[in-house]
C-alpha cells in the first residue's frame, strides 16, 4: 500500500509516498480502504517537530481521520460487514490506502456525504461539539468564535447556531461572507477586534480560541468570565488568565451525532481536495493558517 511518510522533522517537503506491506486486521479490528484522509493543524506540529509529548519513530507516518469502504473484518466483530461506507479517526496512520481501527470506533458513512466531506468532518465535529458542551454554550449565549473560517470554527459556529446561540466569528476581510454565510457576525482579528466586538452592542458571554496569539487576552478584555474562555490549541496564557484549557478526546457517539446533521444538510463543510500524489502541497496549505473549511486528501 501507500503511505504517507516522512524520515525527519521539518518542513512539508519531508513528506514523500512510500509502498508498505498491506496490514491486516486483528481481533476486533476492521480493514479500511481509505478514500479521502483529511490534514489537520496537529499533523503539521507533529512533522514539525513540536509535537514533543508524542514521540515519532522514522520512518514516521502520518494522518489522523479517514474515510473509506470496509475492505476486512476480524474475528469477534458484529455488526459490521466489508463494503460498509465508514469514516473515523486513527493515530497517525490515516494517509495511507488502508487504515486498520477498532471496530467499537468507526461511525458509518451517510449515503449523503461524499468520502472527502465525511473525512474533512472527522476531527472538526469532536473538537467542535466537545468545546460547546465543556464551555456549555446554549441558548441565549453570545459566543466569539476566533478563526471561525477553520475546519473547527466552521462546526462550532454552526452547531453554536442550532444551539439558540448568537456567533460572532473572527476572520480576515475576505472570508466574512462566508462566515455570514454560516449564520455568524463576522470581525476582522487582529489588534482592533476588542473595539470591533464592543462596536456590535453584543455582550460576549463565551469564547472559543482556535488560534492562540491575542484570542485569549482579548476575550477576557471583553468581559468573558475567565472559565468560559476555552482554548483548543493549548495556548501559554490559558494559565495567565485562568481560562479553561478545551481537552474533550475523540467521542465516536459525539461525530455520529455532527455527521447526522450533516447528512440532513444543517451542517456544512467546505472541502479543498488534493489528489494523494499532492501531499506536500496539502500540508503546505494547512500549515499557513488560512483558507476555509479544511484541506483533505484524496486516495480515490
Amino acid at each position: 500500500m501507500r503511505a504517507a511518510t516522512f524520515d525527519r522533522f521539518g518542513p512539508p517537503g519531508v513528506l514523500h509516498i512510500t509502498e508498505l506491506p498491506d496490514p491486516e486486521p486483528g481481533p476486533g479490528q476492521v480493514r479500511v480502504r481509505v478514500h479521502a484522509a483529511g490534514v489537520q493543524p496537529f499533523d503539521v506540529k507533529f512533522r514539525t517537530g513540536r509535537m514533543t509529548r508524542i514521540p515519532a519513530t522514522f520512518p514516521q507516518r502520518i494522518g489522523q481521520e479517514y474515510a473509506g469502504i470496509i475492505d476486512q473484518v476480524g474475528a469477534g466483530v458484529i455488526g459490521l460487514e466489508a463494503g460498509t461506507a465508514v469514516l473515523g479517526s486513527s493515530m497517525l496512520d490515516a494517509c495511507a490506502d488502508y487504515v486498520i481501527a477498532d471496530a467499537a470506533t468507526v461511525v458509518p458513512k451517510p449515503a449523503e456525504l461524499g468520502f472527502p466531506v465525511a473525512a474533512g468532518l472527522v476531527a472538526a465535529a469532536q473538537t467542535a461539539s466537545g468545546a460547546l458542551h465543556e464551555l456549555g454554550v446554549g441558548s441565549g449565549d453570545v459566543l466569539l468564535m476566533h478563526a471561525g473560517a477553520g475546519s473547527v470554527g466552521t462546526v462550532a459556529t454552526q452547531l453554536a447556531r442550532l444551539a439558540g446561540a448568537t456567533v460572532i466569528a473572527t476572520a480576515s476581510p475576505e472570508n466574512h461572507g462566508y462566515l455570514r454565510g454560516l449564520g455568524a457576525i463576522p470581525v476582522t482579528y487582529g489588534d482592533g477586534l476588542v473595539d470591533a466586538v464592543r462596536a456590535l452592542g453584543e455582550r460576549v458571554t463565551v469564547a472559543i480560541d482556535a488560534v492562540g496569539g491575542q484570542a485569549i487576552k482579548q476575550s477576557v478584555e471583553l468581559g468573558v468570565a475567565p472559565e468560559r474562555v476555552g482554548t483548543i490549541v493549548g495556548d501559554p496564557s490559558a494559565q495567565q488568565y485562568g481560562a479553561t484549557m478545551v481537552r474533550v478526546g475523540r467521542s465516536p457517539a459525539r461525530l455520529a451525532g455532527v455527521i447526522a446533521l450533516a447528512a440532513r444538510g444543517e451542517v456544512v463543510m467546505p472541502v479543498r481536495v488534493y489528489p494523494f500524489a499532492q501531499v506536500v502541497a496539502a500540508h503546505t496549505v494547512v500549515e499557513s493558517g488560512h483558507g476555509r473549511g479544511k484541506v483533505v486528501l484524496s486516495l480515490e
